[in-house]
């Protein structure tokens, strides 16, 4: 059963997987299957690790778990606790990260790695992907990259669990698992102020939607790079209009704590996160909705279903 305080945003996710009247949807041979999204409302170290295990099949090798380190002392982060159980529960895994373009805490290695401390993520090795420079990955199919650059040390790696801090983003309108593979994995230097474009903020401010499909792009690299290696996990707790990146200036979460969603399909559990914060209270959502649809945030979805990157159309597991 769903704990009470989330029937009524569950509920309603649930219904539109199903149909409005809560009822299988009559079968349509020429509609795609819809993919697997589960979901538990356990925000809790033993929660994640039950539902990575519904997912962790082609989970094999050298494993990348890429998260988010957040600048210092942020308060919304995935609680490390959460993340050390994960980790241990997958063998030869390290976190992952790469270097941010903008000054703070994360712009060098050296001041990344004090960052990595503070926040509490020294509990493994942290691999900084990009420390010893960059590769290129091709961008299949994409319509303004032909390549993008990304971490150098990403292809010592033969799987990829992609656990993200699901919240809002300044620029990007949300942050879900698309974000962290695309910015996420690029490499500070070269493959961050290409996803930017080359005036950087200028480019946001231009043409959002376009930021949105360089973006999305930068994340299909990474994505066809893993193939069916790659899971995603995306955490609703503490969902900020602002990234883990804003730190301390984070603005205070309206949104209640959700839950958790994992997907081996990056659309369906990014889509699933965008629909069960719209099926929340208006007084909840109000402040990240706005976020997203003023950043033109929902962008992301739609090219990600153009591209052939995945299925917005899932059926939601529970797990509870």
């Amino acid at each position: 059963m769903y704990n009470k305080v989330l029937s009524a945003a569950c509920a309603c996710v649930l219904l539109a997987a199903c149909g409005s009247n809560g009822a299988a949807p009559v079968k349509d041979a020429a509609k795609p299957a819809k993919s697997v999204v589960y979901f538990t409302s356990d925000l809790s170290p033993e929660g994640l690790v039950k539902i990575y295990g519904k997912i962790a099949e082609n989970i094999q090798g050298k494993t990348a778990i890429k998260v988010h380190t957040g600048e210092p002392h942020g308060p919304n982060i995935i609680p490390p606790a959460m993340v050390k159980a994960l980790q241990a529960q997958i063998p030869q895994s390290n976190l992952v990260e790469t270097n941010t373009l903008y000054e703070g805490g994360r712009h060098t290695t050296e001041l990344h790695r004090q960052t990595i401390k503070t926040n509490g993520w020294d509990f493994c090795k942290v691999d900084i992907l990009d420390e010893n420079g960059a590769v290129m990955l091709p961008v299949k199919g994409g319509k303004h990259f032909k390549e993008m650059s990304v971490g150098k040390n990403l292809l010592d790696y033969d799987s990829m669990v992609v656990l993200t801090h699901f919240k809002g983003h300044t620029m990007g309108g949300f942050g879900g698992s698309l974000k962290n593979i695309s910015i996420g994995c690029a490499d500070g230097k070269v493959g961050k102020a290409m996803l930017h474009g080359s005036r950087g903020a200028d480019l946001w401010r231009a043409n959002k939607e376009l930021f949105m499909e360089n973006m999305v792009e930068g994340g299909k690299a990474v994505a066809d790079h893993f193939g069916k290696n790659i899971v995603y996990i995306n955490v609703l707790r503490n969902m900020s209009v602002d990234c883990d990146c804003a730190g301390t200036a984070a603005a205070e979460p309206k949104t209640r704590n959700i839950g958790i969603l994992a997907s081996t399909d990056i659309l369906a559990v990014d889509q699933a996160s965008v629909d069960m914060v719209y099926a929340l209270p208006e007084e909840e959502a109000h402040d990240l909705k706005e976020r997203i649809e003023s950043r033109k945030g929902l962008r992301q979805l739609s090219y990600m279903k153009e591209l052939g990157m995945g299925n917005n159309e899932y059926e939601l597991v529970t797990l509870d």
